[in-house]
């Protein structure tokens, strides 16, 4: 809505007031853009894309997994942008789509679905997406998500099986594998995304291990890719071809190693928030969370509120501006537009922002008194406005 926005330029505004070097990034995300002095002087879409795009595919197709004979890639200015066109191209009003995964998709997948006019039924685990399919004498398209928004992930069986399942039915199977396509492999022994039999499917370049740009990669079926390829630029939702160079400096630099270290520090930071939050703390093996109708709840408490003035979704956004503008923590909320979720992850925490931020007891800290502002706020829900958006 405008109120997200707004709500973001807020945010914007606290980042200049602080100064850019005094602002901790903790999103969980790299939205950087590796390029190097020599790659500057072609970034344009005419030559960059001559120079960089055969040295691209050899590293996308390793990347996911895929061979040069059978597979083909692509990159979209989003992996929202990658979701979109794959349901543009293969799905028509009416279609159905089913999703799946070890929980529910991320809104991405559901608005693509509305958008193409699908009738789209999620499900979370193998034994639900059995039942679907079950039900509909004919599917268009799967959208297998192996990492899910909540950060649980499909067992390599289950997926297998939904592929089969999904191909005996006559259905694509698009993947939705955002950070799973490097979280599988990297902690968890899986295969790579296209080592999975899936038809197509896509990552985004800005979570876990890779640099930046916030760029949808696909790889997949050469003749599938070839149609979205087409579908993309027909809709103005292709990357530009002159940061092409970016993508190849990301993947060049990719280390499976990085994704642990990750996770490990957000393990340590999970300890000390357990200490402040107790067994409202949520852990999944890579993230610790906290659901946004406990955290409404932790600030009532503090607050002495009996009654909610807020939406546990606006509790949310709060505590995160909070975080912002008392501690200079930038979090995954400010990411989105509007964001994936109500519930507030921490998540793929680089040790050396943690290092410099004071590290995981400081970070628990902050949490901690973020929450009890909170509840102070509550008892006068027009300052809650007023930190979200600013004056007006």
């Amino acid at each position: 809505t405008e109120d997200d926005f707004r709500k973001l330029q807020h945010a914007w505004s606290i980042v200049r007031q602080r100064g850019p070097e005094n602002i901790f990034i903790f999103t969980g995300l790299d939205h950087s853009l590796p390029m190097t002095p020599e790659d500057l002087r072609w970034a344009d879409d005419e030559i960059a894309p001559a120079l960089y795009f055969d040295r691209m595919t050899a590293l996308a197709l390793d990347h996911l997994g895929g061979s040069a004979d059978r597979h083909d890639i692509m990159v979209f200015n989003r992996l929202t942008g990658a979701t979109l066109a794959t349901h543009l191209t293969f799905v028509e009003p009416g279609d159905v789509v089913v999703g799946v995964s070890a929980s529910h998709s991320h809104p991405s997948v559901i608005r693509a679905a509305a958008h193409v006019g699908a009738r789209f039924t999620d499900t979370a685990g193998l034994d639900e997406f059995k039942k679907a399919l079950a039900r509909e004498s004919r599917v268009a398209l799967v959208d297998l998500t192996r990492l899910a928004v909540t950060y649980e992930l499909l067992a390599v069986d289950d997926i297998r099986a939904i592929v089969r399942l999904a191909h005996d039915k006559g259905a694509i199977v698009y993947v939705d594998d955002a950070g799973g396509a490097r979280v599988g492999p990297a902690s968890f022994d899986q295969p790579k995304m296209l080592e999975l039999g899936v038809d197509i499917g896509a990552t985004g370049l800005d979570k876990y291990g890779t640099l930046g740009p916030r760029f949808g990669l696909m790889g997949g079926n050469r003749a599938l890719v070839a149609r979205v390829r087409a579908k993309a630029f027909e809709c103005g939702l292709e990357c530009r071809q002159m940061l092409y160079p970016a993508v190849v400096r990301t993947l060049e630099r990719y280390s499976p190693k990085r994704v642990q270290e990750l996770i490990d520090t957000t393990k340590a930071v999970a300890v000390s928030l357990r200490q402040t939050l107790g067994g409202r703390l949520h852990e999944t093996p890579t993230t610790a969370q906290l659901l946004a109708d406990d955290l409404l709840e932790i600030a009532m408490e503090r607050g002495g509120v009996t009654q909610p003035p807020i939406v546990p979704f606006e509790a949310s956004a709060a505590f995160c501006m909070l975080l912002l503008q008392d501690h200079a923590m930038l979090t995954v909320h400010f990411v989105g537009l509007p964001p994936g979720g109500g519930d507030i992850l921490f998540k793929f925490i680089p040790p050396e922002t943690l290092a410099r931020f004071g590290g995981s007891e400081k970070f628990a800290r902050a949490v901690d008194a973020s929450l009890t502002k909170l509840g102070t706020l509550l008892r006068d829900p027009e300052r809650i406005r007023a930190l979200l958006l600013g004056d007006t």
